[in-house]
């Protein structure tokens, strides 16, 4: 098995902060991009779209903030926080979701899996 990198878009086009979904494989891919207030870009990360709490593709919608020092989205239904590097539930130890390897190159985000 080798590692395959999927584009997704560029990073300029996600609005600091936020979200998008992206298609990869036949998974739907929550990618946020998150920049301080400063304006210094601090990271993509990618965990898959679908909230085990809700069982619906909704985390790319999800808003983006810090909870205690951890990176999280917040789900958009039921309000559930999951980091952004692990993908653990804050709230529920048992809900969790896969995070995805990202690689930004050039501008260029890229979003990685195993074939």
């Amino acid at each position: 098995k080798k590692a395959i990198w999927t584009y997704v878009c560029a990073l300029h086009q996600i609005v600091p902060n936020t979200g998008v979904c992206a298609k990869v494989g036949s998974a739907q891919v929550a990618v946020f991009r998150l920049v301080s207030p400063q304006g210094v870009d601090e990271g993509v990360f990618a965990l898959d779209n679908f909230d085990p709490k809700s069982r619906a593709n909704v985390l790319s919608r999800g808003l983006v903030g810090d909870l205690g020092g951890v990176s999280v989205v917040a789900s958009p239904v039921y309000k559930n926080h999951y980091a952004l590097k692990t993908g653990a539930c804050l709230e529920e130890e048992g809900l969790s979701v896969p995070v995805y390897a990202v690689r930004v190159a050039d501008g260029q985000i890229f979003i990685g899996g195993v074939q």
